[in-house]
């Protein structure tokens, strides 16, 4: 695995890892080579790339046509452009015959916007898969993870999800660490009062908040959650049984991501109080740290939330 920094670069050296063993690994970029960072991608490897221009809804019936031959194509872009402008052919031509196209969004959540504000951060992209039927829905934490999230994509049958980020994200895991299947990775246990979910960029602020939950005494498990509505969320309803109250922390609006799938799940399983910290407006242009400030996401404002439940 080479080095990388960042959720761009890691599903650009994923690919490349990837095809060095397998012909049948494609990259459709709508006008997206240079946003993926996957330049040297086709360059390696001319014959599996294919552009079709600024066309979203083009390159996802590319994709499905070459699924169908076999294939196993990516589709990278900014996840918005991808999920809303061409959400009709992802559900209709992918979703529906439930062939073998992987997605990566990237931009997705808050963190994305310094330069383009609005236009160009995406928290409504898990809200609006999760209501497409045979999706797989990946939400790595860093550039590691999603390195293994990109593999992992490449082996499940049917189509995937991978939500990506802007580069600004911190990383958290090793490089070696593997992507969790079971949804969930438990990372710190300090006690069951409450537990503190994670989705996506925001899971070193929520280690931070349990530390600082910690040391005032109230104790915390974190889990982060990499999978939005797996096919089996076993690992889930047990972690949520051992805990008295849950919150969830995501970059991303509260209805429809993480926080929404945790609640049907503690609702269906188990019920007990669920505190949902993310979005509920629209964001706006701004570092990346200093809008999950300003949004709520800081960790001092994650544990006086934990702490206030």
């Amino acid at each position: 695995m080479a080095d990388f920094k960042g959720t761009r670069e890691a599903f650009a050296q994923a690919i490349i890892d990837l095809a060095q063993n397998n012909d049948k690994i494609m990259f459709v970029s709508p006008d997206s080579l240079k946003a993926m960072r996957a330049t040297k991608f086709a360059e390696l490897y001319p014959d599996q790339y294919v552009e079709v221009g600024i066309a979203e809804q083009a390159a996802v019936a590319t994709a499905a046509g070459l699924a169908a031959t076999g294939c196993t194509p990516f589709v990278g872009t900014y996840a918005g452009f991808m999920t809303m402008r061409a959400c009709e052919q992802m559900r209709t031509f992918v979703a529906y015959p439930e062939l073998n196209v992987k997605f990566v969004g990237i931009n997705s959540g808050l963190l994305g916007g310094e330069r383009e504000g609005v236009t160009h951060q995406f928290y409504e992209d898990l809200g609006i898969l999760s209501n497409i039927p045979n999706f797989t829905i990946f939400t790595p934490a860093d550039g590691p993870q999603t390195y293994h999230a990109v593999k992992a994509a490449a082996e499940v049958d049917g189509p995937v999800y991978v939500r990506a980020g802007s580069g600004r994200e911190a990383d958290v895991y090793e490089k070696d660490v593997p992507f969790s299947m079971d949804g969930i990775r438990i990372l710190k246990e300090y006690g069951d009062d409450v537990l503190l979910l994670s989705s996506g960029f925001v899971l070193d602020r929520v280690l931070k908040a349990a530390e600082l939950l910690k040391e005032q005494g109230v104790g915390v498990t974190v889990g982060d959650i990499n999978i939005i509505n797996p096919k089996d969320p076993s690992k889930v309803i047990e972690a949520i049984k051992k805990a008295k109250r849950i919150v969830t922390v995501e970059d991303h609006n509260v209805n429809g991501g993480m926080g929404a799938y945790i609640s049907r799940l503690v609702v269906e399983n188990d019920p007990k109080p669920v505190k949902r910290m993310g979005l509920t407006t629209f964001g706006e242009s701004g570092p990346a740290k200093e809008l999950a400030d300003h949004y709520g996401l800081s960790p001092e404002n994650i544990a006086k939330t934990v702490k206030e439940m």
